[in-house]
Parts: C-alpha cells; sequence; structure tokens
C-alpha cells in the first residue's frame, strides 16, 4: 500500500473519506477512482476521518497499488490492521511453503 503526500508525476485528485467505509460504498468509491484514471488523474484518498470501515473496506485499501490510488492521512488503527492482514497472508505462505517441502 502506498501511503503518500508527495505528488506524483500526473495530476492527482484527492477523495476525502470520512465517517465509515463499509462493503456497500466499494461500488461507489470504485466507481470514483476509476473515472479519475480515465481522466489521468492519480487518486489519493484521504483517510484522517475515517471512524469505521468492515473487512471487505480494509481488504480494498490494502490494493490500492493494484487498483491505482494512494493513501494519504491513513488513522493508526487502519494502519495497524492493514498490517495484521499483511502479517496473516505471510503467515499462510510460510506454513503453506512448509508443509510443502
Amino acid at each position: 500500500m502506498r501511503f503518500t503526500t508527495s505528488v506524483s508525476s500526473r495530476p492527482t485528485i484527492t477523495i476525502r473519506v470520512s465517517g465509515k467505509l463499509l462493503h456497500s460504498h466499494l461500488s461507489y468509491l470504485n466507481q470514483l477512482v476509476s473515472s479519475a484514471q480515465d481522466c489521468e488523474l492519480w487518486t489519493l484518498l484521504d483517510l484522517a476521518r475515517l471512524a469505521e470501515l468492515d473487512r471487505a473496506a480494509l481488504l480494498y485499501l490494502l490494493r490500492g497499488d493494484e487498483l491505482q490510488f494512494g493513501i494519504v492521512a491513513c488513522p493508526s488503527f487502519v494502519r495497524e490492521w492493514m498490517d495484521h492482514e499483511k502479517r496473516q497472508v505471510m503467515g499462510i505462505g510460510t506454513r503453506v511453503n512448509s508443509a510443502a517441502g
């Protein structure tokens, strides 16, 4: 996941996400990100006022590089949950590889 406050080589647009970010919001958020891409804008999600999210939203945020957006002002509870999810994925891969060997 890209956490950045710097400007990329192309123009940017910042989408401020506040309150709750839930699975039911992801279709609309993805539509906004896709529209920005169509206009050749790099999208930054400002999560400074995000108070709550579900696991589907967290996984969406983790796919930011793949979906072509960055994150700025990420609350610590979101960063910690992202780190936990990344460790879980890495731990699963280690167990699979050691079981196969």
